[in-house]
């Protein structure tokens, strides 16, 4: 791969910049920065999204004709990395990082005629129903019940750790509707309105002090047939389908790099609490890591574009990525001395509420801002090495994928 942008390419670049800078507002500039989260609040990631839709920049790597821009494999790492410089806000990945290309490859035509324009104006906002109470890094063992009553199912049962859930209207869900043998047979994909009667939302409040995670049930609940993605019993082909872009579906080097940038700003400042020459070692290392990884997405990047899927990739960089990301919170935290400890929300951008939190008069507190994050960031992302499959499993897929090659 040429490496070397070439006029065209720094011209696209310079495109990129001005839409950005026409675009993206001081306030989603600055939320972006504050983030506690991997994820943002709906109406921050909702914002950024509309705007993007309205460029027909929203989902560059889908073919054209269903909203996709056509652009090269250069074009999109440029498109990634200047959004990650400028400070832009993550869009919600639930909806067009994983559904989306589901549909994409195993929806009909009419539930992408239907399902897609509405995810792209922002109508629906999906969550993900997949690990249950007893049922987490072992998926396949999962018991919440689809019984067939003629063109509906009839589920009954609880998904667990369902990010934005008490905001969604629509999830995709993963249920049991046959005892077949192999516990990943009898396994059916379904969509499932979360205004239906019978579901409620309880919601779990994390480390961070964040209500971003749920837990939902469902009593009786009343689902057509006809929201059955792929072949009935056979969800479990489907799910893995949608686990190799929600592993290796975006690019983490951009943000690292982007984070790693504010926190030498924070060294410089003369605010950090720690400056010795151990974290600046540890500082040069992780970048060394993000060089390298940086190197394997442009890689992976153009075996996507070449028709390839994401596969042991997909697991190479989940591990990276995630343990990468958790090492930065840790030297981020270190920076930060003792102001890491204060918890102050009010100084963040929380990817939720903050049940119980009341913000001092005038929004005050102490000590530098850069700091109020550091310890929030740090437990959100101690969830990093587990969502989407814990990295152990990964490690596993890759090892049989390598035995067997």
């Amino acid at each position: 791969m040429d490496l070397n942008w070439s006029p065209a390419d720094l011209a696209f670049r310079d495109e990129v910049r001005a839409f950005l800078d026409a675009e993206l507002t001081p306030e989603l500039r600055a939320t972006s920065e504050k983030m506690t989260s991997v994820y943002s609040k709906p109406e921050v990631s909702l914002e950024w999204q509309r705007r993007l839709h309205k460029r027909g920049w929203l989902v560059p790597s889908w073919p054209v004709e269903h909203g996709g821009t056509g652009w090269s494999v250069v074009q999109r790492y440029i498109f990634t990395r200047e959004l990650a410089e400028a400070g832009a806000p993550p869009l919600s990945p639930m909806g067009l990082g994983m559904i989306g290309p589901v549909l994409l490859h195993y929806g009909t035509p009419e539930q992408k005629a239907t399902l897609l324009p509405r995810m792209f104006s922002g109508e629906d906002f999906w969550c993900q129903g997949y690990s249950e109470p007893e049922s987490g890094s072992d998926l396949a063992s999962l018991r919440m019940k689809a019984v067939r009553d003629g063109d509906h199912f009839v589920c009954t049962g609880t998904k667990i750790w369902t990010t934005h859930a008490h905001y969604a209207n629509r999830m995709f869900c993963l249920v049991r509707t046959a005892d077949i043998g192999k516990p990943q047979l009898g396994i059916t994909f379904l969509l499932i309105d979360m205004d239906a009667p019978g579901v409620s939302v309880r919601p779990i409040v994390s480390l961070s002090g964040e209500h971003i995670q749920n837990q939902v049930m469902f009593d009786g609940v009343r689902v057509p047939v006809s929201n059955v993605i792929g072949a009935i019993d056979d969800g479990w082909t489907v799910a893995k389908y949608l686990m190799e872009f929600e592993r290796g579906g975006s690019q983490y080097a951009p943000g690292l790099r982007t984070r790693l940038a504010r926190l030498r700003r924070f060294l410089r400042s003369g605010e950090a609490g720690e400056t010795g020459v151990g974290l600046r070692h540890a500082i040069t290392d992780v970048e060394q890591q993000i060089d390298a990884m940086d190197a394997q997405e442009l890689q992976f990047m153009a075996l996507l574009s070449r028709g390839g899927t994401p596969g042991m990739m997909a697991s190479v960089l989940k591990i990276q990525g995630t343990e990468l990301s958790q090492r930065l919170t840790e030297i981020e935290l270190e920076a930060s001395g003792v102001y890491g400890a204060a918890f102050q929300p009010q100084l963040t951008a929380p990817g939720g509420e903050v049940p119980g939190f009341v913000a001092p008069a005038g929004n005050s507190g102490v000590g530098p801002a850069y700091a109020a994050k550091a310890a929030p960031k740090y437990f959100n992302d101690r969830a990093g090495s587990i969502y989407a499959g814990t990295n152990e499993i990964q490690r596993n897929i890759i090892y049989k994928l390598l035995a067997t090659a």
